[in-house]
C-alpha cells in the first residue's frame, strides 16, 4: 500500500507549495520526494502538480485528489493520536487565530485559566481580524464574530453576545440625547463594515425597529470603534463587555438603555470535525465559559 504514504506525502507538498519546505518539514531528501510524488502521478495517470521556479499549484485534478487525500490522512493521523491521547492530558502546541478586541476583553483570562488546567499545552496565538486560510496557514482554530463567511469550515457556535449603544457625555452634550430609536437617523452612527452597516436593529422585548443610519465612519475594528466613541464621534453599537470598561469609569454612556443592538454570535471555526485533544478541549471550555456572556 505504498500509494497511502505517497498520499501523505502529497498532501505536505502541497500545503507547502514548494518541494524543498515540505521536504524540510517531512526529514527526507528532496530529491526523494519529487520522486515519490512524480512516480504517483505515473501510477494515477495524471498530473497532479503544476511546477514552476517559484512555487508548487496543484492542478484541477491535483486539487481534488488533494481534498480526498487530506481528509484520509487527517483521520489516519487522529486515530492514532486520539488512542494515544484517550488517558493522557491534551498537549501540544495549540494554534488559534483570535479577533484582537474580543481576545483582550474576553478570551485572555479564559485562555489563562484553560493553560492553568492542561500544563502541558503550549499557545501560539495570532491576534488578527483577518480572514485565515485554515488549510495552508498553521492554525488549529479560528475564533470569530459575526456568521461564518466561509461555508466550507466546520463552526461550532461559542456565544451570543448582546450589544448596546454608546456614546460619550461630551458628544450626546453637542449633540443631544437620543430619546427613541428614530432618532439615531440624526446622528453620526460608528458603524461596522457589512452588509448591514447602514441598518441597525434595535430590540426591546419582543419589539423590533430597524433604523437607517449614516455617519462619516465605518470600519472593521470593535476596539476602534470604541475608541472613536470614547473621543466624542458618534453613537457606537457595542459587546456590553467591550464598552463595560469605559462605562464605570465615565468615559461612555448607555445610549437608549430600554434599547438593545441584535446580538453578534461567536463562533469556533475549524477545518474538520476531527481534531486532537488539545483542540477539542479549548472549543468545549471556551463554549462552557462564554455561553452566559
Amino acid at each position: 500500500m505504498e500509494f497511502l504514504n505517497d498520499m501523505a506525502l502529497f498532501v505536505e507538498v502541497v500545503k507547502a507549495r514548494s518541494f524543498s519546505r515540505a521536504a524540510e518539514s517531512l526529514g527526507m531528501p528532496n530529491s526523494t520526494l519529487s520522486r515519490r510524488i512524480s512516480e504517483l502521478e505515473k501510477g494515477i495517470g495524471l498530473r497532479l502538480l503544476h511546477r514552476t521556479t517559484r512555487k508548487i499549484e496543484p492542478t484541477e485534478a491535483g486539487q481534488l485528489y488533494f481534498e480526498r487525500c487530506k481528509r484520509i490522512v487527517d483521520e489516519a493521523r487522529l486515530a492514532h493520536e486520539q488512542l494515544g491521547e484517550m488517558l493522557a492530558q491534551p498537549n501540544g502546541v495549540l494554534r488559534a487565530s483570535l479577533p484582537v478586541d474580543f481576545a483582550m476583553v474576553y478570551l485572555a483570562p479564559l485562555i489563562a485559566e484553560f493553560s492553568r488546567l492542561y500544563p502541558d499545552i503550549t499557545f501560539e496565538l495570532d491576534l488578527t481580524p483577518r480572514q485565515v486560510d485554515l488549510i495552508s496557514d498553521p492554525v488549529d482554530v479560528v475564533i470569530r464574530m459575526g456568521e461564518p463567511a466561509n461555508s466550507h469550515l466546520i463552526a461550532r457556535k461559542l456565544a451570543n453576545m448582546r450589544r448596546a449603544f454608546y456614546a460619550s457625555p461630551q458628544y450626546l452634550e453637542r449633540a443631544g440625547l437620543p430619546a427613541q430609536p428614530a432618532d439615531l437617523a440624526h446622528h453620526e452612527c460608528l458603524r461596522m463594515r457589512g452588509s448591514r452597516a447602514h441598518r441597525w436593529v434595535l430590540e426591546s422585548g419582543s419589539e423590533k425597529v430597524d433604523v437607517d443610519v449614516s455617519g462619516r465612519f465605518e470600519l472593521n475594528s470593535v476596539g476602534m470603534l470604541r475608541r472613536l466613541a470614547a473621543l466624542n464621534l458618534g453613537i457606537a453599537l457595542l459587546p456590553e463587555g467591550i464598552a463595560e470598561q469605559d462605562v464605570v469609569s465615565g468615559t461612555l454612556c448607555r445610549v437608549l438603555p430600554d434599547w438593545h443592538g441584535s446580538s453578534v454570535s461567536v463562533y469556533a471555526l475549524t477545518e474538520t470535525r476531527l481534531l486532537p485533544a488539545k483542540t477539542q478541549r479549548f472549543i468545549e471550555f471556551l463554549r462552557d465559559k462564554l455561553e452566559d456572556a
